[in-house]
C-alpha cells in the first residue's frame, strides 16, 4: 500500500475556470477548490459536482468548517488523486419521497445509496469537525421501528482503491453509515457514528439497519478507531471481504461486531483473514443483543417476507469463513456472549443446512457481563461441521446466576476452551 504524504497547501495564485468552479493554484501546481454553501436549504449538489469536476483529479477540495452544505439530490463523483479537507458538514435533506424514489439502487439486501464515491488515491480528513448528517431522525420517526425500502446510505465507497479517511463523522444515518463496496487498500482512522431516534420510547429500537462500518467485496482494509452509537451492527464484515483489520472500537448499543450475514444469495460469500481487537461493547438501551458473532444463511432457498430479501426466497450461498480472530473484548451488559449461528433465514425446516464452511475462529481475552445466561454459543452446519473454534482467556459471566454455553453441528473436537452442552468431545466414548 502506498504511503500518503502531506502535501503543501500554500496558494500562489487565484484563477477562475470559465463557467466552472473558481479555484486557486497550490505551490505544487495542483488546483484547489474552496466550496461555499449556498444557504437557505438550497440544494448544494450542483455546486459540489462542479467542485468535484474542477478539482477531482490531481487536486484538492476544501469544505470549510463554517459551511453546512444541503444535499437534496444524489451524487456519485469519480475522483483520482484528490485530497479533501472536509472540515464542514453535509446535511441530507429530509425529503423522504425524493430519496425513496431516486437514490442509487444497491442490489444487496434491496438497499439504496445517496452519496457514492468512486475512484483511486482519495484522501479525506475531517479534522474532527467534518462529516455527514444523514437527517436520519426524519426516517426513524416516520417509520417508528418498521424500516421500509428506499432509505439512502449516506456514504458509500464503490469501486475504489488507495483510500485514506480520518477524523470523520456520520450522524443520524438513514441506513448503513459508512459502507465499502468493491474497495482495495483502504484505511480509516478515528471515525464517529451516531444514530439516535429522538422520539423513540425507551426500549424501542427505531434505528435498525444503521450499521456503523460495513465491508463487502473488500480487500486490505484497516479501521483504527471507531466510536458507534446505534441500533444495529457496530461493524459488519460482509461477503467477499478479505484481509480486514479492525482495532480500537467502542460500541454503544446495537449488535456488536458481525461477520455476515453470509450466504443469502446463490454466490460465493467467503470471508477470510479478519482481525478484530480492542473492542468495548456497552449497553445503553434494550437493544444490545450481541458482542461478536458470525451469521450465515441456511443452505436452501427459503421464502422470505422481509424487504431486505425483496420478497424473494433467499439462502443457499456457499464459501468459507476462515482465519477470523476476535481479541481483547470487554462486554458490558450485552444480551449474550460471542456466537456462531448458521441458521439465518430458517423457517424451521432447514437448521444445520448452511453451505458456508467455518474454521479457525478464535475468541481471545473476552471479559465482562451478559444480561442473560448465555455466555457463548456455537451452532454450525451439518453439511460442513465447523472446526478450529477456540476460546482462550474467556471470562464472561452473567450479571447474576450461572452461565450456559452450547454447541451443535461441530466436527469432533472442533471446539476448544468452551465447556457447554455438546461442546466437548470424549474420544474414548466415541472410539
Amino acid at each position: 500500500m502506498k504511503v500518503f504524504v502531506a502535501i503543501p497547501t500554500v496558494f500562489l495564485a487565484g484563477v477562475s475556470a470559465l463557467g466552472g468552479m473558481p479555484y486557486s493554484v497550490l505551490e505544487d501546481g495542483r488546483k484547489s477548490c474552496t466550496v461555499k454553501a449556498t444557504g437557505n436549504q438550497t440544494d448544494d449538489t450542483p455546486t459540489l459536482l462542479k467542485a468535484f469536476q474542477e478539482c477531482g483529479n490531481n487536486a484538492k477540495i476544501i469544505f470549510p468548517e463554517t459551511e453546512n452544505y444541503y444535499i437534496a439530490t444524489k451524487l456519485n463523483p469519480v475522483l483520482n488523486n484528490v485530497e479533501i479537507e472536509w472540515r464542514g458538514q453535509w446535511t441530507l435533506s429530509d425529503n423522504l419521497d425524493y430519496w425513496r424514489n431516486n437514490s442509487y439502487p444497491i442490489a444487496f439486501q434491496n438497499h439504496h445509496a445517496g452519496f457514492v464515491i468512486t475512484g483511486d488515491y482519495i484522501r479525506i480528513n475531517g479534522y474532527g469537525t467534518g462529516g455527514i448528517n444523514g437527517n436520519g431522525d426524519a426516517w426513524y420517526t416516520a417509520e417508528a421501528g418498521n424500516t421500509q425500502p428506499g432509505r439512502p446510505m449516506p456514504f458509500v465507497f464503490w469501486n475504489v482503491s488507495e483510500v485514506f479517511v480520518s477524523s470523520f463523522f456520520i450522524k443520524q444515518p438513514p441506513l448503513w453509515s459508512l459502507n465499502i463496496m468493491n474497495g482495495t487498500n483502504m484505511q480509516f482512522h478515528d471515525i464517529y457514528v451516531n444514530a439516535t431516534a429522538l422520539s423513540a420510547p425507551y426500549g424501542s429500537n427505531w434505528v435498525q439497519n444503521t450499521d456503523g462500518f460495513d465491508t463487502m467485496d473488500a480487500q486490505n482494509i484497516l479501521l483504527d478507531g471507531l466510536t458507534y452509537q446505534g441500533g444495529d451492527d457496530c461493524i459488519a464484515i460482509k461477503p467477499r471481504s478479505h484481509d480486514i483489520t479492525v482495532r480500537n472500537v467502542t460500541c454503544h448499543g446495537g449488535n456488536g461486531i458481525a461477520i455476515g450475514s453470509l450466504g443469502q444469495y446463490l454466490e460465493d460469500s467467503s470471508v477470510e483473514n479478519v482481525l478484530v481487537s480492542n473492542v468495548t461493547v456497552i449497553r445503553i438501551n434494550e437493544d444490545l443483543h450481541n458482542s461478536a458473532y458470525i451469521k450465515t444463511w441456511v443452505g436452501a432457498l427459503v421464502p422470505q417476507s422481509g424487504y431486505e430479501s425483496a420478497g424473494q426466497p433467499r439462502g443457499g450461498g456457499w464459501g468459507v469463513v476462515n482465519n477470523v480472530r476476535f481479541e481483547n473484548f470487554v462486554l458490558d451488559g450485552v444480551d449474550s456472549g460471542p456466537s456462531i449461528n448458521q441458521d439465518s433465514g430458517n423457517n424451521g425446516s432447514y437448521s444445520g443446512t448452511s453451505k458456508m464452511a467455518i474454521s479457525n475462529i478464535a475468541f481471545v481475552n473476552f471479559t465482562g457481563t451478559v444480561s442473560g445466561s448465555n455466555v457463548a454459543s456455537v451452532s454450525c452446519s451439518n453439511v460442513h461441521p465447523c472446526y478450529g473454534i477456540t476460546y482462550e482467556g474467556f471470562d464472561v459471566k452473567p450479571a447474576s446466576g450461572s452461565g450456559t454455553s452450547s454447541c451443535k453441528y461441530i466436527a469432533p473436537g472442533g471446539v476448544h476452551g468452551l465447556n457447554g452442552t455438546g461442546c466437548t468431545y470424549d474420544a474414548l466414548a466415541n472410539y
